[in-house]
Order: C-alpha cells, then sequence, then structure tokens
C-alpha cells in the first residue's frame, strides 16, 4: 500500500520545483491533445477516396489559335486523335480537373412544381461525353452511362441528361432512387436534365469545400473556346512515354496551338492538399518537442530530488525500505502531479478546442483526445521516472551512517 501523506508532505516542503512541473504537464496536455486532434483530422482529410483512378489518369490542356477554327469540331478531332494512340485507355475533353483546386459548380434546383421546388446543394459540374466515366475510372452503381447519340457538341445550355455521385444523389433525393427524376440548371423549369445513372464516389476540384463529395457529369462535349482540358487515361506510369506522343500526333494535326499539363491526378492532390501535409507535419514535430520536454522535465525533477534527498533515501534503505519501495515512492510522487496536471490540463485542451472551433471552423474536439494524453503523460511519466528511481534504490544503507 502506498504511503500518499508523507509524499505529499515531501511535494509541499518543496514547492518550486513540482509546480513548474505541473504547469509543464498542463500545457503539453492541452496542447498535444488540439494538436493531435487537428494532426488527425487533416490525415483524415488527405486519405479521402476521390473515386478516380489517380494514378492512371492525367490532363491535358491544348491552346488552339488561328481564325475560322470551329472549336467544337477541333475539339472532337483532338479528341479522336489522342483515343487512337496506342496505350490510351480512354479520354475525354472535360470542363475541370478532380483535385485541381479549380473548374466549375452550381446550384440546381429541383421539384415538382415551381411553387414548391428546392434548391440542391452546390455541386461539381464536369462536361464531357460516354467515355467520362472510363477516362476517370468512376464507378456505375446505379442506372446507365450516355449513350454516343446522347452527347451534345458546343454549350454548357445543351445538357439534357445528367450522372450522380452517390453523395449528391442522397443530398438530393435521400433513399429515393434518382434514377428518372429531374433536376432543373438556373431556375426551375429552364434546364431540364433527366438523371441516368449514379457512381459511387467522385469529388469536386475543391479539397476544402464541405460539399467536395457533390458532382455530376453533363452529356456536352464543351466547344466555344480555344481553350479545351482533356482527361486521359492509361496504365500507371505510362505518361511519360505517352506525353511525346500525343503532343507530336497533336501538332502533326495543328501546328498553331500550345499543349500543356500532363499532370496526374495524383500530383494534383499531392498539390492541393499541401497545407494540410505541412500543418499535420509541423503539429507532429511540436508534440513530439512537447513529449522530449516533459520527459525531460520528469526526469530531471527526479534525478535532482535523488541528489537532494540521497540521506533520506539511505536511512529508509538501512530502517528495512526495499529497492521497490524507493522506485514506488518516486512513481506515486510523480504520478500525482501527472494525475493532478493531467486533469487541469484535459480541461483547459476542452477550452482551447473550443476556441479553434469557433475561430477556424475546426470540428469539436473529441473527448477521446485529451483521455488518451493523459493516459500517455502517465506511460511516459513511468519511462522517465523508473530509470533514475531504480538508480536510487540502489544507494546503500550506510551512505546515510556515513554522514551521520
Amino acid at each position: 500500500m502506498f504511503h500518499i501523506k508523507p509524499i505529499i508532505s515531501t511535494l509541499l516542503r518543496s514547492k518550486s520545483g513540482p509546480l513548474l512541473l505541473l504547469a509543464q504537464i498542463i500545457l503539453s496536455v492541452a496542447i498535444v491533445a488540439n494538436a493531435s486532434f487537428i494532426i488527425n483530422e487533416r490525415l483524415a482529410l488527405m486519405s479521402r477516396d476521390s473515386g478516380v483512378a489517380e494514378d492512371e489518369v492525367f490532363d491535358i490542356n491544348i491552346y488552339n489559335f488561328g481564325a475560322g477554327i470551329d472549336y467544337g469540331l477541333q475539339n472532337s478531332l483532338d479528341m479522336q486523335i489522342i483515343r487512337d494512340i496506342p496505350g490510351v485507355k480512354a479520354a475525354t475533353s472535360t470542363s475541370m480537373t478532380p483535385l485541381s483546386g479549380g473548374g466549375w459548380s452550381s446550384t440546381l434546383t429541383y421539384g415538382p412544381s415551381e411553387e414548391s421546388h428546392k434548391s440542391a446543394p452546390q455541386a461539381a459540374m464536369y462536361y464531357g461525353d460516354e467515355q467520362m466515366m472510363e477516362a476517370m475510372g468512376v464507378k456505375l452503381i446505379e442506372g446507365r452511362n450516355f449513350y454516343p447519340e446522347e452527347v451534345q457538341v458546343g454549350h454548357p445550355d445543351s445538357a439534357t441528361k445528367v450522372i450522380l455521385s452517390k453523395a449528391f444523389a442522397t443530398h438530393v433525393f435521400g433513399e429515393q432512387s434518382p434514377i428518372g427524376q429531374t433536376l432543373y440548371a438556373g431556375g426551375w423549369g429552364e434546364q431540364a436534365l433527366e438523371v441516368i445513372g449514379v457512381v459511387e464516389k467522385l469529388q469536386g476540384a475543391w479539397v476544402n469545400s464541405s460539399h467536395l463529395d457533390n458532382a455530376m457529369i453533363l452529356n456536352v462535349e464543351l466547344g466555344l473556346w480555344p481553350f479545351t482540358k482533356f482527361l486521359v487515361r492509361a496504365d500507371a506510369g505510362a505518361m511519360t512515354e505517352l506525353k511525346p506522343l500525343i503532343t507530336a500526333a497533336l501538332h502533326q494535326e495543328n501546328k498553331d496551338r500550345v499543349i500543356d499539363g500532363f499532370r496526374m491526378i495524383s500530383e494534383h492532390r499531392q498539390r492541393v492538399y499541401q497545407s494540410h501535409e505541412l500543418m499535420a507535419s509541423v503539429l507532429s514535430m511540436m508534440v513530439i518537442l512537447l513529449l522530449m520536454i516533459t520527459s525531460l522535465g520528469l526526469t530531471g525533477m527526479v534525478m535532482f530530488n535523488i541528489e537532494r534527498r540521497t540521506k533520506q533515501i539511505g536511512t529508509r534503505r538501512a530502517l528495512g525500505a526495499k529497492k521497490r519501495d524507493i522506485v514506488s515512492f518516486f512513481l506515486v510522487e510523480n504520478y500525482l502531479i501527472a494525475l493532478v496536471g493531467g486533469v487541469i490540463g484535459g480541461l483547459l485542451a476542452v477550452q482551447l478546442g473550443q476556441q479553434l472551433m469557433s475561430l477556424y471552423d475546426l470540428p469539436k474536439l473529441a473527448l477521446v483526445y485529451p483521455v488518451v494524453t493523459v493516459a500517455g503523460l502517465f506511460v511516459l511519466t513511468t519511462i522517465a521516472v523508473v530509470f533514475p528511481a531504480r538508480k536510487a534504490a540502489k544507494i546503500s544503507p550506510a551512505i546515510a551512517t556515513r554522514t551521520v
């Protein structure tokens, strides 16, 4: 049985060291709990599935110059050139690239009448043809793809069919099947879009958006501007070989153009999540540094107390105290400090989490983080204390009688 009263009396006789260590533990628990929560949140954001075959899909930007170019016809011709190159699995023109940080989005309306219509949440808008799903590698889970004859060329207003991501379909229609339902671009009744399919997963371009998983594919090959973006799918690692082949084939057809891009979706992911990765790395280093400082503080205090209490330890050994009693004394002493500091630090962590939630729109701090941090603190305390305490337990009883 541990003798708590003499341990507390010992701590009260020399308050400065324990109080400094207590303050350090309180701050460490509060900061480590919130930092660990933010790190885990950032890692969860970075690991979200886009639904796209990121290691197989890359984008190409083509800028056409010259007077009298029919951009719709030119884009269709360019797309066929790309598709005919050996090694290309699928290709399509597109309005945007997943996870690129920029693109098209809109809110649609739905409902049986103008009086009872509702607005759907914001969603990314991918314009493309019947190869769009294959080019991105998304999985159709309900309904069907576009038929080639359904694909329009030219203006976005010519879209008549739409394929939704599962998340977007659930937001709008709940558990009801969206197949055959009608959405409207613009106001109610302006541009009817028949829902013909649902894909399991498809993200938009803006990774910090709360509507990232809301996306739709519309049956239009855009052909209004000299700039066109293409998505190309090939085997992983094949882009390096395909880049000169695609560039040469397109220049052979028309030299008056600029071709660039050739960036994998995985590269876009790395770029748009760069700030999240940096934050997770910085916070991880801060957590490691705080834990090291705390462990050094614990070890330093124990070593200082060993030097200061050498005669006391020797006397206790002379009176029959065993080595494990000496180790237990120092462990319990530091457990008491860790317990008080952990409880106060946990409460401070919750309060700090509330402030971060209001100031930076972060989720609420889960209580498991302060609890796990305090549990980890006790493990750290045990490791930091047990070794110098075992050294103290080896002090010979003769030390006490030698200095009497």
